[in-house]
């Protein structure tokens, strides 16, 4: 076997072993793809969507309370000036 003849093999080789990692890299990226989808249904866990809307309530009623406790701070003192 001459050296061209081994070079072209051994570039043969080479390149059928990329291919077939290829194809197992994409294997297992699916794979992993799909076990961490599975994980991640079984937590307790919202979107980022769900989270956001639920933040901005949150933030909401945040600001009504504090108006609410500005209100009937401001009433309470009415209520202690208006006492005998």
């Amino acid at each position: 076997m001459d050296h061209q003849d081994f070079y072209n093999k051994f570039t043969a080789n080479l390149d059928q072993t990329f291919i077939s990692g290829q194809a197992m890299g994409d294997e297992i990226h699916q794979l992993l793809r799909v076990a961490m989808t599975k994980t991640l249904s079984g937590l307790d866990i919202v979107s980022r969507d769900e989270f956001d809307a639920q933040q901005a309530v949150l933030k909401r009623s945040r600001e009504k309370i504090d108006r609410l406790e500005q209100q009937i701070s401001e009433m309470e003192a009415l209520f202690k000036n208006m006492a005998p």
